[in-house]
């Protein structure tokens, strides 16, 4: 069972209820004074601690997708890594492994579909980065030979790790089923974590003398991913969706480069970067790059872009609500066009995500053309 699984998570609430009761109910026979009794009254205890401490960890894992594998959370990842050649001449995409959609015939392209694990070499940021592209059956069928296709950009949040788009949030199967299910057009997903320049958070921006990762994003990848694979160049053929960090990276992304992204969908995404250690010093002292990176700020003072944008939120549970009201109301004018999907209870987890990206993934179909 993967670490990522329901299964583990629940087995692991369920000894952690278990070894409790079962501490309660032997207490008063291990009250004696003995070594043995003393010991015994140890070992329940700890147990039942260690039990409590690995289901709060699993489920926080399982929220903010921290670790995707045993392996990962061991440090027994051995790949190695990759050599990437920045000089002109060189491939901006370089595929390095490939894996079959969790789908059934999964492991034949035509029908299930495909994801390849690729490294995006950045020619103006200078900054390289993995993803995983999913390419839908479609992409391998003959009557579609001569087809370009949509492509969304998806990204976890900070610090998170691309395979939680795959093994978390099931990115590549949900696309799959919908498009099966005529409930939404063959699409291309980029899924990656927006922390190209770790351990650095950048809050997907263009700092002052740092990574320039605002430029990754609206420029580098979009060329780096057109050229390797069949996705239309214009606006109107690339979206972006993301939680949390993403989120707020994908709507403040479409909102500043319009002539990029056509469409964007923030799940539980905040308005405006934060500076906090992970972040170190994002604005270099000036007011003015905060105020252009604060997206309530920009819906007052600058003209309102083209684009469609999905917010979401809870009216219980998530700190963005009211934020999130904010936003609808200020970005509810042409040529903006914008949604919302506001459950009545949710959190910043996994679980409230899983709940809002198939309505999310139809939307952004709807936004997109091929």
């Amino acid at each position: 069972m993967g670490l990522t699984s329901m299964a583990v998570l629940l087995l692991a609430i369920a000894a952690a209820v278990v070894l409790f009761a079962l501490t309660i109910w032997l207490w008063p026979r291990l009250g004696r004074k003995s070594v043995g009794a003393v010991a015994a009254r140890v070992g329940m205890m700890l147990a039942t601690q260690l039990s409590l401490f690995a289901a709060i960890g699993l489920w926080a894992n399982q929220s903010f997708g921290f670790y995707g594998s045993w392996a990962d959370l061991f440090g027994q990842v051995k790949d190695e890594g990759v050599v990437v050649d920045h000089s002109m001449g060189a491939k901006r995409v370089q595929v390095v492994g490939a894996q079959a959609v969790k789908v059934p015939r999964g492991n034949v392209p035509r029908v299930g579909g495909k994801i390849e694990k690729i490294n995006v070499v950045g020619m103006e940021s200078k900054i390289s980065s993995p993803a995983y592209v999913y390419l839908p059956p479609e992409y391998f069928q003959p009557q579609y030979a001569n087809k370009t296709f949509p492509a969304s950009v998806a990204l976890t949040g900070y610090p998170g790790t691309a395979e939680a788009l795959i093994k978390g949030l099931d990115y590549p199967v949900r696309a799959h089923k919908l498009a099966k299910e005529k409930k939404m057009q063959p699409t291309i997903l980029v899924m990656m974590r927006p922390t190209v320049a770790p351990p650095r958070d950048t809050e997907c921006m263009d700092i002052p003398g740092g990574p320039q990762t605002e430029t990754f994003f609206a420029k580098d990848l979009r060329k780096a991913i057109s050229e390797q694979y069949r996705v239309g160049t214009k606006a109107a053929n690339w979206g972006m969706i993301g939680d949390s960090t993403g989120g707020y990276c994908a709507l403040k992304i479409a909102m500043r480069h319009p002539d990029s992204y056509s469409a964007a969908a923030s799940l539980s995404g905040y308005f405006k970067a934060p500076q906090d250690p992970t972040t170190g010093s994002l604005f270099g002292g000036s007011k003015q790059v905060e105020n252009e990176n604060d997206l309530l700020w920009r819906l007052k003072n600058k003209p309102l872009p083209p684009v469609s944008l999905l917010v979401t939120s809870s009216k219980k549970g998530e700190h963005n609500y009211k934020d999130t009201l904010k936003f609808i109301d200020m970005a509810s004018k042409s040529p903006t066009r914008v949604s919302s999907i506001i459950l009545d209870s949710g959190g910043h987890n996994f679980n409230t995500w899983r709940r809002e990206l198939n309505p999310t993934l139809k939307w952004m179909g709807s936004r997109l053309s091929a």
